[in-house]
């Protein structure tokens, strides 16, 4: 099967949909299957990809980790017809997502989009954001949603929200799986040594794209309040984004940075290692569909404290395989780090083992499997695909782009009347 893959994020970027695309493409690969991926370029990305065909892109959208696509060239067609796509996979409704659509239909293809993203919650990455844009955000993710033929949602959460929303195309719900066994052993001891940390300290960790949208403020300060009651107490940050030096602040006031260890973007094999070398790890996101960076944790036998929220709770079951908090304060959440931590070795082990088998349940092999199944019953369907979708998403797409011009006017409008009221007082 030749599957085309059309994603905004890939690596070298740091994030759950860059991971998701590489997870998906290696398992399908691994079973026979050619993937050409396309994706924008990135800063520090590799020399020499397989079957993956970068598009010209601006670096660091709006002052974030972002790239953003120029217009698709006449060389994405060359490379398409060459390669004679069977099935189209999107990973978001604009940019990439909105030429996949054109492909599917140019080429009579099946078309599957995996609603990865809470869109609404990162309209603070554009340079207007309003109730109106966010609103637009969701309309424009459901709209797209019922462009395709299949929708893949991440966890069951997600796939009630889109139904809520109004997307009427089958959804299966599809997050992306583990690999347990590369998750199974890592040295988490050397990883300590290498830090100065002790081997009976208490590590908390933590692992993802470090920006506004995961809650890192909050985490921080939960943190901070648990080495506060513990002093042996560490915690391990991996990742890099716009949120670093919030996070170095908060933990400076509370006068526990000399614990704190950032790591920045790790490779695969010292990210397994640093799973080891936790005992526990912390998550505060709510903009999540699924929780990726969960089930890596559990695979290595870590517990999980999390915030309750979509993606989360298909995961962390409270008390079981870690504890998941309701109230969403720094508070509650400390006292649950602190639930783990003062646990028996033989009830900590109980919860180690819970975790294993809770990633057992997410492997990367039943998920990718799955995956071809729906992709091969798609491509032996007739093909039916409304020839007017394109047009109708372009319609879409210049009524958000209409009603974000309205939102910058209103915007710089009421930045001028409050200048003249402040030169009046």
């Amino acid at each position: 099967m030749n599957i085309v893959m059309l994603t905004n994020t890939f690596t070298p970027h740091v994030g759950g949909v860059a991971r998701s695309v590489a997870a998906f493409t290696a398992a399908y690969r691994r079973r026979g299957h050619r993937v050409l991926v396309v994706a924008p370029e990135f800063a520090n990305m590799p020399e020499h990809e397989t079957d993956v065909l970068r598009i010209p892109a601006i670096q660091h959208f709006n002052g974030s980790d972002f790239s953003m696509v120029l217009p698709v060239s006449g060389l994405l067609s060359d490379v398409l017809d060459e390669f004679e796509p069977q099935m189209l996979h999107a990973h978001h409704p604009y940019l990439l997502g909105a030429t996949a659509l054109r492909i599917a239909r140019f080429r009579q293809c099946p078309l599957v989009y995996t609603h990865h993203t809470l869109i609404e919650q990162y309209t603070h990455y554009v340079p207007v954001d309003s109730p109106a844009v966010q609103r637009f955000a969701i309309e424009m993710g459901t709209r797209y949603a019922n462009m395709a033929d299949q929708v893949f949602a991440p966890s069951q959460s997600i796939a009630a929200l889109l139904k809520q929303r109004g997307v009427h195309v089958p959804i299966a719900v599809l997050p992306t799986g583990v690999d347990t066994a590369h998750y199974a052993q890592g040295d988490g001891a050397g990883f300590r040594t290498r830090l100065g940390i002790g081997q009976n300290a208490f590590v908390i960790g933590h692992l993802g794209r470090l920006a506004p949208e995961k809650n890192l403020e909050f985490l921080a300060k939960a943190i901070a309040l648990s080495m506060h009651s513990n002093t042996e107490m560490q915690f391990l940050l991996a990742g890099d984004g716009p949120s670093v030096p919030t996070i170095k602040n908060i933990f400076e006031i509370h006068g526990v940075l000399d614990r704190v260890h950032f790591l920045g973007v790790l490779d695969f094999q010292k990210q397994v290692a640093a799973y080891h070398a936790m005992n526990l790890f912390a998550f505060a996101s709510t903009s999540e569909t699924q929780g990726m960076v969960l089930t890596e944790a559990m695979a290595a036998g870590i517990p999980v404290v999390a915030l309750d929220a979509s993606g989360v709770r298909e995961v962390v079951n409270d008390g079981h395989n870690g504890r998941l908090v309701f109230e969403a304060t720094p508070a509650a959440f400390a006292e649950a780090i602190q639930s783990v931590a003062s646990l028996s070795e033989d009830d900590l082990q109980k919860m180690q083992a819970a975790a294993r088998a809770t990633a057992q349940e997410f492997s990367m092999d039943r998920h990718a499997d799955r995956a071809i199944a729906i992709y091969s019953s798609l491509i032996r369907a007739p093909y039916n695909a409304n020839p007017h979708d394109v047009d109708t998403w372009e319609s879409v797409l210049r009524l958000f782009r209409a009603e974000w011009e309205m939102t910058k006017n209103v915007v710089a409008a009421t930045g001028v009347a409050l200048g003249k009221q402040n030169l009046l007082r």
